[in-house]
């Protein structure tokens, strides 16, 4: 049977409201996809056959937020195409000398000399760096490699909820000695895994099955990433701080620009003397906290 895919742009600003109305509403086959750098956001469906395209969208509208959706396109896909219908989402992006760029434009991308780049697959489920809470944290990692030229190979970082391995991966590529991800969910890891063996990392990176806190272990990381949704990280606090050695950086995000002063005063009691900081991406902000030497 032939396959349909549905869309809907929606208002950026209305991609929670919306990513909730989607789990909330029980109908599968939907995916909320954003572009952060385009400031843009669409639910896409793809199903088998035109009426039950049109079917699944008339259950799911009435359950979106008012005003969320208009502007429904319907299409059928050609043969074999479907399997890249994402890819027009998905940008080439970089910060610092570290580009983001996705794998089909191997061929073409010309980087520019003393950079790098990881090569990214958006048909690997997850995570390519078009949200804000995954810009918010690399900007910090790569920021914080910058200010100690040269000591990277001698810094170990390790990436808690590593979700596509995006964060560790990209500290490989900054010269880290020592890098690792985790995370509880078990398709994360296994695209994480993916993702280094595309970019030939995976010797490099160690990614494994675990939740918080038993993933942090017990030696401390000069960089320990964290985008995690905010309730989770303050229920975390102790643990997280527990895992930041001396003179090191807890990067957060996952979380919204409302939650930060509940996140703060979270952290506060256990990073007593360490230095913060936080920026707002459009809906989402971070915290960063610095150990003191």
């Amino acid at each position: 049977m032939d396959l349909w895919e549905s869309r809907v742009e929606i208002p950026a600003p209305s991609a929670e409201a919306v990513e909730e109305a989607l789990l909330e509403s029980g109908f599968g086959g939907w995916s909320l996809l954003e572009d952060a750098v385009g400031r843009r956001a669409w639910i896409v469906g793809i199903f088998q056959g035109e009426e039950e395209a049109r079917a699944r969208w008339s259950e799911l509208a009435p359950a979106l937020p008012p005003g969320a959706a208009g502007g429904f396109r319907l299409r059928r896909l050609p043969d074999a195409d479907w399997k890249h219908s994402y890819r027009e989402h998905f940008k080439a992006w970089a910060f610092g000398r570290l580009h983001w760029v996705p794998v089909w434009e191997r061929g073409t991308f010309r980087l520019p000399g003393g950079h790098s780049v990881l090569w990214l697959d958006p048909g690997m489920a997850f995570g390519t760096g078009n949200h804000e809470t995954t810009r918010l944290c690399i900007e910090r990692l790569v920021e914080f490699e910058a200010r100690r030229p040269g000591a990277a190979p001698r810094m170990s970082l390790v990436d808690a909820g590593c979700g596509s391995g995006i964060l560790a991966l990209s500290a490989s590529l900054l010269g880290f000695g020592r890098v690792s991800g985790f995370d509880s969910d078990p398709e994360a890891v296994r695209v994480s895994v993916e993702n280094a063996d595309l970019n030939g990392l995976g010797g490099r990176v160690r990614f494994a099955l675990a939740g918080l806190p038993e993933g942090l272990g017990n030696a401390a990381s000069d960089v320990v990433l964290a985008n995690i949704q905010a309730d989770v990280l303050c229920a975390n606090a102790g643990a997280l701080a527990r895992a930041v050695a001396e003179g090191g950086l807890l990067a957060m995000s996952g979380i919204l620009a409302g939650e930060a002063d509940g996140v703060r005063a979270a952290f506060a009691p256990v990073t007593a003397g360490w230095a913060s900081e936080s920026r707002v991406l459009g809906e989402w902000c971070d915290l960063a906290l610095s150990r003191p030497a």
